[in-house]
């Protein structure tokens, strides 16, 4: 027998409806898993057939009865015996309940058979959810007329995830919030529409290539528009392998005034990139090589050793040690050179630089998550310390407020 899903409800032919149709419907059909929707009313003692009444302690709107539905579970639990089946788990969907997410639905999955309670009107008499429910979930921060639509997204949600009813695992696995990331952009034909190409990698036919690219994308995608489940993934998907070094990639220990300029040039290239969302056009704009390079010859009389990767002879990107505060800063990559993994070489490299001290700091922007996600994945974690804070109020030039923050490495 397959997974079965009974979904409790005062609109038993409109649940029906939608779960007969497309994959859920397909699946059923072929005895993957049931689905079966029950009519609260049909368990009323009243000849009007009335399943809700007003709140006691006064209020808008009806509350749901606690006895048809007790009854209806009840007669859900005697079907589900007789087939010989473990007892249901009963989820009530209401607004109170904990918000639902693909843990919800994976841990759901594993039941052999699940029973959803649709809310409906003010709500459901308490004493009924105290009695029979095993959890209550909400879909989202939001309401709803009913409790329909969502007991069909985790029935959905639910049954799409056993086996049989896609076509294949990695159509699940490779979706949105699967491993704690939005999914990555598609296309189909045409190549090109209304001026708008496919993204050459994806016309190529090298997989690796392919893969990596929708790596990067779906986190960058997860990172401009869910930011704290970005942070949730990285805090639980630390790099553990690390890029190699490729010919004519080195880094290079800043000597001359020359590579001192070059370092400059790129410190400059940086404080703009990650300016530019909280400061003014005009504020970056007045920034200047000269101030940074002054800036870099002071550090380096402070004790500080500046560095930069080059590839094939040219610089690509900088990081700078303190041996004496055992600290890190200045990590930068350029734009084109990104997603070749220089941010995490040169960030190994530099702890490694400090043996002297087990868990050297970092500064970073609070606002800046590219570069906090790529520290948190590499065993740096936030101290609560704030080294300097950038108000609107105070400061000409802020556009929003943020802070420069400390990071410490934990392994």
């Amino acid at each position: 027998m397959g997974m079965r899903v009974d979904i409790v409800t005062l609109f038993p032919e409109m649940c029906q409806q939608v779960l007969d149709a497309s994959i859920i419907g397909r699946a059923a059909k072929r005895g993957y898993i049931e689905t079966h929707c029950h009519q609260i009313r049909d368990y009323t003692l009243n000849k009007q057939k009335q399943t809700d009444d007003y709140p006691y302690g006064g209020g808008c709107g009806m509350v749901l009865y606690a006895q048809p539905i007790a009854d209806c579970l009840r007669a859900v639990r005697k079907e589900v015996a007789e087939q010989g089946r473990p007892a249901p788990h009963i989820v009530f969907l209401t607004a109170g309940g904990q918000r639902y997410t693909e843990e919800h639905a994976r841990r759901l999955a594993q039941y052999d058979n699940l029973t959803l309670v649709c809310g409906h009107y003010e709500g459901i008499d308490e004493r009924v959810i105290d009695a029979f429910a095993d959890e209550e979930l909400s879909i989202g921060d939001y309401i709803l007329t009913g409790g329909e639509l969502a007991s069909l997204v985790v029935a959905d949600s639910v049954l799409r995830l056993k086996p049989g009813v896609l076509a294949e695992q990695k159509g699940y696995e490779e979706e949105s919030y699967w491993d704690g990331l939005l999914e990555y952009p598609q296309y189909t034909r045409p190549e090109v529409w209304e001026g708008r190409a496919v993204p050459q990698v994806l016309l190529g036919g090298d997989h690796q290539k392919i893969d990596a690219w929708r790596g990067e994308q779906s986190r960058a995608r997860t990172r401009l528009r869910r930011p704290e489940l970005y942070e949730e993934w990285c805090a639980t998907h630390p790099i553990t392998e690390l890029p190699k070094w490729k010919r004519g990639e080195n880094m290079r220990l800043v000597k001359t005034e020359e590579q001192m300029a070059a370092a400059a040039r790129l410190m400059l290239e940086g404080r703009r990139a990650v300016c530019a969302q909280n400061w003014t056009p005009e504020f970056c704009a007045r920034l200047t090589e000269e101030e940074f390079l002054a800036r870099l010859q002071q550090e380096k009389k402070d004790g500080y050793a500046h560095y930069l990767h080059c590839t094939k002879d040219v610089p690509d990107g900088m990081v700078s040690v303190s041996h004496k505060e055992g600290r890190i800063e200045h990590l930068y990559v350029t734009e084109a050179s990104r997603g070749r993994g220089l941010g995490v070489k040169m960030l190994d490299f530099a702890r490694k630089k400090l043996e002297k001290h087990p868990h050297p700091v970092l500064s970073v922007l609070d606002t800046n998550a590219r570069a906090k996600a790529l520290y948190t994945r590499m065993g740096w974690r936030l101290t609560g310390e704030v080294e300097e804070e950038f108000d609107p109020a105070a400061l000409p030039g802020v556009v929003h407020k943020c802070a420069m923050v400390t990071m410490r490495y934990e392994g």
